[in-house]
């Protein structure tokens, strides 16, 4: 176990959940090193200078530094699950999940981050995206299919974070088909496994291994 990948992470990070589920479901064990976003580790900025997570350092030096690139090196080796499959419907949604829901998203939760922004406004916005992609998922169960696919493990984290930001009002909005999709990827054996919690890694410590069950 010495000779394998690390792994800079933050355990609530949606970026770093989709990274982490795609190491697993790929088989690939990681030394995981947990990250606490006011102290970040020296190694890690040197590492990669954006000071982002995740990080995944190669045992040959290579640094990926992108939650998706990740994701494709991962299942790029070993995709048991056929993940890559709706790769050219999965990419387009992804996008729209990482540009306009994500800007959505942090102006709903974060307003005061921002100058003269209305939550309000953009948690409607982000609604009217939801409310598309529940229609996709409407008769098939998934985003791109019947079966899940990268689209659905690099999006429903962030959908995790927006409904939990109001639970109550989420619950009663008209996305059932949604709502049981995201219900049944936060209930699932791999999300569950990729969210134990781990203590903050400092230089020197020993590093703890997140591989498959």
């Amino acid at each position: 176990m010495n000779n394998l990948p690390i792994l800079y992470n933050f355990r609530r990070c949606p970026y770093a959940m989709r990274a982490r589920m795609a190491l697993m479901i790929s088989g690939q064990a990681v030394k995981l090193r947990e990250v606490v976003l006011r102290d970040k580790p020296v190694e890690m900025v040197e590492a990669s200078p954006k000071a982002t997570v995740p990080v995944l350092i190669l045992e040959d030096g290579t640094v990926i530094d992108e939650s998706l690139a990740i994701m494709n090196w991962a299942l790029g080796k070993n995709d048991p699950e056929d993940w890559l499959k709706d790769r050219a419907v999965s990419e387009p949604l992804i996008a729209e999940a990482d540009d306009k829901f994500k800007m959505h998203l942090d102006r709903y939760k974060y307003p005061s981050r921002y100058k003269d922004v209305d939550p309000v406004e953009h948690r409607t916005a982000g609604l009217a995206i939801l409310r598309s992609w529940d229609q996709r998922i409407t008769g098939q169960g998934q985003l791109t299919g019947f079966n899940k696919a990268l689209a659905d493990i690099a999006i429903f984290p962030f959908v995790r974070q927006f409904a939990n930001n109001d639970r109550i009002w989420f619950d009663a909005q008209p996305i059932p088909t949604l709502q049981k999709w995201l219900a049944g990827h936060l209930e699932s054996d791999l999300f569950q496994s990729i969210m134990a919690k781990y203590p903050q890694w400092k230089a020197g410590d020993e590093e703890s291994i997140l591989a498959q069950l």
